[in-house]
């Protein structure tokens, strides 16, 4: 429960320090000068502690971007196959929000680092860019490889470390993909395949598979899993 201490200084100055005592729980406190605002403070911070958010918004303001990053780049990044490849999509994830608290990274902020993804040219790679070369963009596909990094630090935030009470990132849209250009055998093209597998003496089915392939428009792994 909740209770009030009015204080007063030698001066005449009066403050109401609040303090909430939940079993189960440590004992929190806090001073404020008008009374109004430590009710407001008692009963929102009491309401948190029983729906379980109060002590991860205080993790909240505790922690950057930068240190979460770095934390999962020390515990979780090891364990995954491209963690080279996350581990460079993070740094530019640390140069753009790492100074911001968690509890101040609100969607409006990743979505502006996020069109900022999308309208700043990518940096060359090469020791001299020519200078006359056209600006290259990132595509939607690249941009959404920044977003899925970032989003298992979070993930980790609130599931592993409870410094957060939800993860941002589930509310962030991700770019319209394009399925890239197909392209078919022209009938010269299929002509030669064709002929290419006759001369295969070595691999006398490999005709039926390539006609299989060409007409059915099935994978690899389908195919050599057929029984003749």
């Amino acid at each position: 429960m909740a209770s009030i201490e009015t204080r007063t200084d030698s001066e005449g100055a009066k403050s109401y320090r609040v303090k909430i005592r939940l079993r189960g729980y440590p004992l929190q406190t806090s001073t404020f000068l008008r009374l109004t605002d430590a009710k407001r403070w008692a009963t929102q911070t009491e309401a948190a502690i029983r729906e379980g958010r109060h002590f991860k918004d205080v993790e909240a303001k505790r922690h950057t971007l930068d240190s979460a990053i770095e934390r999962y780049i020390r515990e979780c990044l090891p364990k995954l196959k491209d963690a080279k490849n996350r581990g460079r999509l993070l740094g530019w994830w640390k140069r753009e929000l790492g100074p911001f608290l968690l509890s101040d990274l609100t969607l409006s902020r990743i979505l502006e680092a996020r069109d900022k993804l999308t309208t700043t040219p990518k940096v060359s790679q090469k020791k001299q860019p020519d200078p006359d070369a056209l600006l290259q963009f990132r595509t939607p596909a690249s941009v959404n490889r920044y977003l899925s990094a970032l989003s298992p630090v979070f993930s980790a935030c609130v599931r592993e470390w409870q410094w957060m009470d939800s993860n941002p990132m589930d509310k962030v849209t991700k770019g319209k993909e394009s399925r890239g250009r197909v392209r078919y055998l022209s009938d010269d093209e299929r002509r030669a395949l064709l002929e290419a597998c006759n001369k295969a003496t070595d691999t006398p089915e490999l005709k039926i598979v390539v006609l299989i392939a060409i007409t059915t428009g099935a994978r690899r792994g389908e195919i050599s899993g057929l029984r003749f």
